[in-house]
């Protein structure tokens, strides 16, 4: 069982960072692919970046790239999205999730329905 725990968000003014982090149980083992989900209220959930560790290959929206960096610590314990130039539009609630896939499965926009392990969620807010 992969368990999933999000830490880091908070608020911020546009313009600042946070890192985001995902601690997961037996992560590796079980996955090899991750990625970061924002929700706002009243819109969808949305795939912000993915990582899949075969390859190190990542993706991201085009609302974050150049902003945002999804990376994981050395031993594959950690998953980390670096968010950097933040705007209001960022504000959301951010979700890391895992699956195991292939290379081929896990790229382009992460899918909501290929993720089958998820966190709980940490808040993230942008003001102005």
């Amino acid at each position: 069982q992969v368990q999933l725990v999000e830490s880091g968000g908070g608020s911020v003014q546009a313009g600042g960072s946070l890192r985001l982090s995902c601690a997961a149980s037996k992560y590796t083992y079980s996955t090899n692919c991750m990625g970061w989900f924002r929700q706002a209220p009243g819109k969808e959930r949305e795939g912000v970046a993915s990582l899949y560790t075969g390859s190190g290959r990542t993706y991201y929206a085009d609302s974050v790239k150049g902003r945002f960096t999804i990376s994981q610590d050395n031993a594959g314990n950690t998953l980390f999205l670096q968010m950097n130039s933040l705007k209001p539009d960022d504000t959301a609630m951010y979700y890391c999730a895992a699956y195991s896939g292939s290379w081929f499965s896990c790229r382009g926009e992460p899918r909501v329905s290929d993720f089958r392990y998820w966190g709980q969620g940490t808040q993230v807010t942008v003001s102005s």
